[in-house]
């Protein structure tokens, strides 16, 4: 196993259990404990797939476009620039959908994506079919809840970015809950405890799954350039560069010689040269990545499985930092580590305009992204880093 930075027992034990299981395991710096496969860890398998491993937020990712302006352009509308990113962090939150359960009320939602005509769809049992392709259809572009985000950003030349993290909305989730059921021997549709559940990819439910994990990737993609590109037209920018990369999917793959399916959980495919968008926090700075080129970090790139971070990574959960309620009377039974005003201080030391946003997604609960980083060593190279000017999200504050 190829371990990056330092891990409570808990995630590396989880990791030790998976690398039983699998041919290859690797855990990056932003590692944290999470369902049955550690978030950030790595696995490689022959001719089978982990529906666990992948996750319910199947081809969860980001995407970021360096647009064709500059924070001065921002800066130069009426009212200053900090009324205008005010104005654009509104704009955004009532152009695009947020929010568990959201749908993409745009006019230019793009509900007839071809996508929608793929073969993959008849792997969905009849009965179930028209419900999950209408979900699906009223869901792309949408961006969910949680940790998903709109971001504007501004690089170290001041030239100005938007990114978003999201995934498959609920047509992943339903894929991945169907499938560690049926593993499980129950049908499509039934719940099932979350346990590992691994599929040969030729079994009948194995080349199922696969067909519909990579429609659920085509479906990511779609929605996440489609909301990204809704907010560089927002803000009244034009695309210049797309760095888009899924984080939570598997690819098939070539590594030590031999054809093998890589399962990145919360972990970003970096090969040599490939480029990727990695986010920090509503309080912190993003970067543009790539993994590292030439031979000097070669051996360890390898045994990393060619992957890296997908952000900083969580050092409480959400529970420890919101506390817990009383699910009827809202009493508090358990309070949180951290507050609204600590969030607000954070963000507003930053200079950030923040919509939206709960109090488990306040940086205090991640680790800070630079330090993540150097912990990986000299596998990726940091192309640009982005410091936030608006962060949207569901819910929170305003």
């Amino acid at each position: 196993m190829q371990v990056f930075g330092r891990h409570e027992e808990q995630t590396l034990a989880q990791l030790a259990r998976v690398a039983e299981r699998a041919d290859h395991a690797a855990l990056m710096a932003d590692g944290h404990l999470g369902y049955v496969m550690p978030i950030g860890g790595v696995a490689a398998y022959r001719n089978r797939v982990s529906v666990a491993g992948v996750g319910f937020d199947i081809a969860c990712g980001n995407a970021a476009i360096r647009t064709d302006l500059a924070l001065g352009d921002l800066a130069g509308r009426p009212g200053g620039l900090r009324r205008r990113l005010e104005r654009l962090g509104d704009e955004i939150r009532s152009g695009i959908s947020f929010g568990i359960g959201g749908v993409n009320r745009s006019p230019d939602a793009p509900s007839g994506h071809p996508l929608f005509a793929d073969p993959a769809w008849g792997a969905v049992p009849g009965r179930h079919r028209a419900a999950l392709l209408d979900k699906a259809r009223k869901q792309l572009g949408s961006v969910g809840s949680g940790n998903h985000y709109v971001d504007v950003f501004a690089d170290e030349r001041d030239r100005i970015w938007v990114g978003v993290h999201f995934g498959s909305r609920g047509f992943g989730h339903t894929v991945a809950s169907s499938f560690l059921a049926i593993g499980q021997g129950a049908e499509w549709g039934a719940r099932a405890p979350e346990a590992e559940v691994i599929l040969e990819l030729d079994s009948p439910a194995g080349h199922d799954y696969w067909q519909l994990m990579k429609l659920a990737g085509r479906y990511a993609y779609a929605g996440r350039e489609w909301a990204v590109r809704k907010a560089v037209d927002i803000i009244g920018g034009r695309e210049v560069e797309l760095v888009h990369n899924h984080h939570n999917f598997a690819w098939e793959e070539e590594h030590f010689g031999r054809s093998l399916v890589v399962v990145r959980k919360g972990a970003t495919p970096a090969f040599p040269g490939q480029k990727g968008f990695v986010g920090g926090s509503m309080g912190d700075d993003a970067v543009i990545l790539e993994g590292a080129r030439g031979a000097a970090a070669g051996d360890l790139q390898a045994r990393a499985l060619y992957s890296t971070v997908h952000g900083a990574g969580r050092v409480m959960s959400r529970t420890a930092a919101r506390g817990k309620r009383h699910r009827r009377t809202g009493r508090v039974l358990k309070r949180g580590k951290v507050s609204r005003e600590m969030m607000a201080e954070w963000v507003a030391r930053k200079g950030v305009v923040l919509r939206g946003g709960g109090v488990d997604e306040s940086p205090h609960v991640y680790r800070r992204l630079g330090e993540v980083l150097a912990a990986q060593g000299e596998t990726v190279t940091v192309l640009h880093t982005l410091r936030p000017l608006v962060v949207v999200m569901a819910g929170g504050m305003r």
